[in-house]
Order: C-alpha cells, then sequence, then structure tokens
C-alpha cells in the first residue's frame, strides 16, 4: 500500500508561516519584506483597539509596500537605536486556520507567541496575526497581515520596534 505524500493546503501553510517566523527571528528582513505582494498592507492595531482600523482609528502600524520597505531599511541599519543591536527574538506559531477565499487567496489566523530578549530583560508578546495569502505561480504571497497584540499596554515591553 503507498501512502501519497502530498502536504494539505493548511500544511503548506503552516510551512509558509514557520518560514516567515524564521526570517523575523533570524533578522532575515529583506528575505522578510519579500513576502510581501507589491499592493500589501501590514497593520498592528493599538492595544486599547484591537479591532481597530486605521481608516478611522489610530494604529501602530498601517504600512504599505513602500513603508514597509524603508522600516525594513531603517531597522536593518545602525540609525535603529532602539534595535542596535538587534534584539533576540523566538516565534511560536500556533492554532493556524486556513480558509480559502477564492481560487488566488487565503484566509489564514494563526496564534502567536514572540519572546523578545534585550539589554538583560525578556519580554512575551502574545496575539494573533490574520493574513490574505495570495497564491503566485507555486508559492504564496503576503497581501494583507494584521498583527494583533492581546496585552493591555505595551508599558513594559517599551516597543513594538521588533516586527510583530
Amino acid at each position: 500500500m503507498t501512502v501519497a505524500n502530498t502536504p494539505t493546503l493548511r500544511e503548506v501553510v503552516e510551512d509558509f508561516l514557520f518560514q516567515e517566523a524564521a526570517m523575523l527571528d533570524e533578522w532575515r528582513l529583506d528575505d522578510w519584506v519579500k513576502l510581501f505582494t507589491e499592493d500589501a498592507r501590514y497593520v498592528v492595531p493599538t492595544t486599547d483597539l484591537p479591532e481597530g482600523d486605521p481608516k478611522r482609528d489610530l494604529v501602530f502600524i498601517n504600512d504599505d509596500i513602500t513603508r514597509l520597505r524603508a522600516r525594513v531599511a531603517r531597522l536593518t541599519s545602525r540609525h535603529a537605536h532602539r534595535e542596535y543591536p538587534w534584539s533576540r527574538t523566538r516565534r511560536f506559531v500556533s492554532n493556524v486556520r486556513v480558509e480559502e477565499s477564492n481560487d488566488a487567496e487565503l484566509s489564514v489566523t494563526a496564534n502567536v507567541l514572540v519572546y523578545r530578549f534585550r539589554s538583560g530583560e525578556g519580554a512575551p508578546y502574545v496575539g494573533s496575526i490574520d493574513y490574505v495569502l495570495r497564491r503566485d505561480g507555486g508559492d504564496l504571497k503576503i497581501a494583507y497581515r494584521r498583527a494583533v497584540l492581546d496585552l493591555e499596554a505595551l508599558s513594559w515591553h517599551g516597543a513594538v520596534s521588533i516586527i510583530f
């Protein structure tokens, strides 16, 4: 009896999210930003308004691809004093849920735990990330990424200069 070794759609998406997490933990931000489509949007709402909409509410991050590339360029330079030398991080991705929106796009949600270590201190960032992933040939690309922190405040975390 032979068993097909074809990965399920969820397994393919999980592998993609695990690769994204590794790129971020290894500070391979130039590779990470290449995962995004040219019309991508990346949003991180504030902790006091996790359902916040950047069209009407203040958010921590509301980047298109141009701003995202500029953020990566700054974070990988010596001009990002908040992150030089870089924080050490470790990301855990779980509870991945995948829905096929249409032939080209997938709606994905995952829980994320990021541990950040800097200047002798450690801090956990807990939350979820909603994605719209677009099929691009045999690859997946991020068309939309919304990272929602479950924290009530960032006071003891300092900043979201690490990309959640």
